[in-house]
């Protein structure tokens, strides 16, 4: 279909002669004829105004050789003048309706051309190749305004303002009224005329542009443009624009359509807004149908059409039930989201019975459709989505607001009434843009995963949104999306699922790939990411989830409990309760990464775990007949470290849960701990039998100053039990009655009848409640406690011992001490390796006393020298010699000298000076007082 912007009616036919010119006046057609004759032409009927769009004209009139000189060249009615403008041999002006000749310009004569601008009154003249400007002074006279010079004879001029476009040779020129600056438009075409004429709304209307042959004049009149033939007279009328927007339409010229749009009057707005609208559906359908989807999607959104009709083109993708679905009528206050007419509805309705109908389509193109189909969704969807969300988010904020403020409301007048009030009614906002987020969310996600955008869903998850969670979880799941649908349950705050489908996501990756690919997909280490920000604000539920990577990745969910500042005490409990085969790992991991230790109730906790499993451990072994103090097992090892490098557990429930005729290292760890060397040593040397370990004791306690200020009491007490056991066991039982006495829980010490004089029965009271200081070598709590026969009671010397500690640690030990103990057959041979560095070293020492006792004695007498030669100071007093305090003189006055040689003052004001200053420090200590 053919757009025309104007309909041509063939107004006047049949004209004898040729037709050299026209003009129109009060509804009537002028036209000249190559004879000179003037033909007036009217409708039948016509009672006066423009042209009426119904023809043909009938001739009303004949004047013949209105003309007398020459033969007319062109017409123009200055209708507010009620001039008839003529070209002949010059331009003539004749009175309407009577057409007598009022006046001639006769500077004119030679024109071939004019053009009349009637409301400025000027006349634009074209002669050979001259433009030459006149203007119309009181009423009959024209004075040359201006002249310019053109490339050739002017066949066609047109007022457009300022500017005259006029016709030459084959090309359209502007010229400017003003300056004469010429400037080339364009061709006419090779056959055509370069005809123009000026339209009421300033436009200029081209021959070019006519679709009627053989054109030679074109004639603008009050509603139409008269087209010039050679013996008829067409009139170009201007078809309605609503009547050519619907052509260009129906023809698919949607550009131009949309183009006329903007020309339809202002006050027809609404009119306007729905004919844009209805365009870019339709052509936004016509793109869509020809694979053109995202330049559709952007004639979608320019349309305002509502998302919901858009996502009816994808049946493929599953939108939630909502009320505004279909329901167009009740957005109309969401411009945004909603807005059509009655004529978009009625474009609307046939595109949706031919939706998808592309069943000659192979798989693979329809294919290639739906995903570059859903590529522009996805675009516009986006496009869309600021807007909506803002709108929903501003939505739920004032729900929140009115529902404060209703909610403040009523308290308030629960003072003033009990009864309720009935006129008040329930504030209620709608949920529109929250729906419509729904829908625009929901259907963005399923777009996304469908064109393979797995990582776009969970940004989108990430951020504020409002996707449906059962549409959304649904198609997740049958699409095995597992990485977006955890980012859904966790966007939704539905953790516990979300850890649930992380567990058994790992689980099946762990049992579907080997161990070299486990962590490429599913692994623990997700399960600790997940955790992590949940550790401050549900640390139960961390808790509950971590049993699983508790177990297999041991290390980095301590680490995460530390980090996080998961309360100890809170896991501890937990893991006691439901996995107590995790409580130790927990607590081990947990001392060994923390930086600032752990607090005693959890130390006890985890020297308590170590001790249960070694005295099961200890029992099954001794019932088979296999225990030994040098067996070890993992967990026993791990309880001898931690005895040795924690002190925060509680020694006297440990040494109550010792066995009486085992673990004698444990136990000599724990006497250590509160002090009670001696027997700590006695245990090492005679039930372990173990002197290595015993002198590595006494090492570490001389390192750690526990025994100052006689560090080498320790060693002796070693020598004590190697030389003179019995003696070193009746040392030790004197030591039970003042170190029972320092501890109130320890009540009484008494002998037990039929014991050895070793062994002891304490009764403890508040052990729990005891601790012991390091300060000195056996100053912590009796050795009894109910511990049974654990110390020698006498046997043979282990001389061989006591001399290899002597020729080791000879700097650490008392030698004359040392000497006493030694049995008296001992061989001075033996002794050499023990004697030998003693003596040197005392000997040493000696000589270096010496010279430090000679350097203090003649430092003592250069001291000495000094003072005498200061005592020796002379000075003079002559009868010019000033007291320094009251500045008089010396004379025969008793004097005194400071010390500094040089300062001379009488005695009396050195007395009274010594005075002042006595009292000035009584008053100052007063004052501080």
């Amino acid at each position: 279909m053919v757009h025309s912007a104007y309909d041509a009616v063939e107004l006047v036919s049949g004209v004898p002669g040729d037709i050299v010119a026209v003009a129109a006046y009060a509804g009537r057609l002028l036209v000249a004829g190559k004879d000179g004759s003037l033909r007036i032409y009217a409708s039948p009927g016509h009672a006066g105004g423009g042209i009426p769009r119904d023809g043909p004209y009938a001739l009303e009139r004949q004047q013949p050789s209105l003309w007398r000189r020459g033969t007319p060249l062109a017409m123009e009615v200055s209708a507010g003048r009620e001039l008839l403008l003529s070209l002949a041999e010059c331009v003539n002006l004749h009175r309407l309706p009577g057409l007598e000749t009022v006046a001639v310009i006769g500077k004119t004569k030679g024109a071939n051309l004019f053009a009349w601008d009637d409301r400025r009154g000027l006349l634009a003249v074209g002669r050979w190749k001259r433009l030459t400007i006149f203007r119309l002074d009181s009423g009959r006279e024209f004075v040359e305004v201006k002249e310019f010079g053109v490339p050739d004879t002017v066949k066609s001029m047109a007022w457009c303002g300022d500017n005259i476009c006029l016709g030459i040779r084959k090309e359209y020129m502007i010229i400017n009224s003003m300056t004469g600056a010429l400037t080339e438009v364009f061709s006419s075409g090779r056959n055509a005329p370069p005809l123009v004429v000026a339209l009421p709304t300033g436009e200029l209307l081209l021959g070019k542009t006519v679709v009627l042959r053989d054109v030679q004049k074109l004639v603008e009149t009050e509603n139409c443009i008269l087209a010039v033939l050679a013996r008829s007279v067409y009139g170009l009328l201007p078809v309605p624009i609503g009547a050519q927007i619907v052509q260009l339409t129906a023809s698919g010229e949607f550009e131009e359509a949309l183009a006329l749009c903007k020309l339809l009057p202002p006050e027809d707005s609404n009119l306007r807004a729905a004919k844009e609208s209805s365009i870019h559906i339709r052509y936004g359908h016509f793109l869509f149908d020809n694979g053109s989807y995202e330049e559709a999607m952007e004639q979608f959104s320019d349309s305002h059409v509502d998302i919901t009709y858009v996502l009816s083109l994808y049946p493929s993708l599953v939108l939630p039930q909502t009320h505004i679905i279909g329901e167009h009528d009740r957005l109309q206050d969401l411009p945004e989201l909603a807005r059509e007419s009655s004529d978009v509805t009625d474009d609307m309705e046939p595109y949706s019975l031919q939706l998808h109908e592309s069943d000659d389509k192979s798989p693979l193109e329809i294919k290639k459709m739906s995903h570059n189909a859903l590529i522009a969704l996805v675009k516009y969807l986006h496009k869309k989505r600021n807007g909506i969300i803002e709108r929903a988010t501003a939505e739920v904020t004032e729900e929140v607001v009115s529902g404060a403020v209703h909610h403040s409301s009523i308290l308030s007048e629960s003072y003033r009434s009990k009864k309720p009030n009935k006129k008040r009614a329930q504030t209620h906002t709608s949920s529109i843009a929250r729906e419509m987020a729904t829908v625009l969310d929901t259907s963005l996600l399923q777009a996304l995963i469908l064109t393979g955008q797995s990582s776009g869903a969970i940004e989108l998850l990430k951020g504020l949104n409002y996707c449906d969670l059962k549409i959304c979880k649904e198609f997740l799941e049958e699409r095995s999306d597992y990485m977006v649908l955890l980012e859904l349950y966790k966007s939704n705050e539905m953790h516990r699922e979300a850890l649930q489908l992380l567990n058994q996501l790992v689980e099946e990756s762990k049992a579907e790939m080997g161990k070299n690919d486990f962590n490429k997909k599913f692994n623990p280490q997700m399960i600790i990411e997940y955790l992590r920000p949940l550790c401050r604000s549900d640390p139960m539920l961390v808790l509950e989830s971590s049993l699983y990577v508790l177990e297999r990745n041991p290390s980095d969910t301590i680490e995460l409990f530390l980090s996080e500042n998961v309360p100890a005490d809170l896991v501890n409990s937990y893991l006691k309760q439901h996995a107590p085969n995790l409580q130790s790992t927990y607590l081990e991991l947990m001392l060994s990464m923390s930086v600032s230790g752990i607090n005693p109730n959890l130390q006890n906790e985890l020297v308590q775990l170590y001790l249960s499993e070694v005295l099961d451990w200890h029992k099954i072994l001794k019932e088979e007949g296999n225990w030994t103090e040098k067996t070890y097992s993992p967990t026993r090892k791990k309880l001898i470290t931690t005895l040795e490098n924690n002190s925060g557990y509680n020694t006297d429930i440990l040494l109550k849960r010792l066995p009486q005729d085992a673990l004698f290292e444990e136990r000599a760890i724990l006497y250590g701990k509160i002090n009670q060397h001696l027997r700590a040593l006695s245990l090492y040397v005679h039930k372990l039998q173990m002197p290595e370990r015993a002198v590595a004791y006494c090492d570490r306690v001389y390192e750690e100053g526990a025994q100052q200020p006689s560090k080498s009491n320790i060693y002796f007490n070693l020598l004590q039990i190697y030389l003179n056991p019995r003696k070193a066991e009746k040392e030790f039982e004197q030591k039970i009655v003042p170190v029972a006495s320092q501890y109130p829980g320890i009540q009484k010490v008494t002998k037990v009848r039929g014991a050895r004089m070793g062994k002891k029965v304490v009764e403890i009271e508040g052990a729990d409640d005891v601790r012991f200081s390091p300060s000195g070598t056996d100053s912590g709590r009796s050795d009894g406690d109910g511990d049974g026969d654990d110390v020698s009671d006498g046997g043979p010397i282990m001389l061989n011992e006591a001399l290899e500690l002597l020729s080791q640690r000879w700097d650490r030990i008392n030698g004359a001490q040392a000497l006493r103990l030694l049995p008296r057959d001992t061989k001075l041979q033996d002794l050499v390796l023990f004697l030998e560095p003693l003596l040197r070293n005392s000997s040493e020492h000696r000589r270096n006393y010496m010279v430090i006792k000679n350097l203090i004695f003649r430092a003592n007498l250069q001291v000495k020298e000094d003072l005498y030669k200061r005592r020796q100071a002379v000075l003079k007093i002559d009868g010019d010699s000033m007291c320094s305090l009251c500045h008089k003189r010396i004379a025969n006055s008793a004097f005194a000298i400071y010390p500094n040689g040089q300062t001379l003052v009488h005695f009396v004001c050195f007395r009274e000076s010594q005075q002042i200053k006595a009292v000035r420090g009584v008053n100052s200590v007063k004052r501080i007082a």
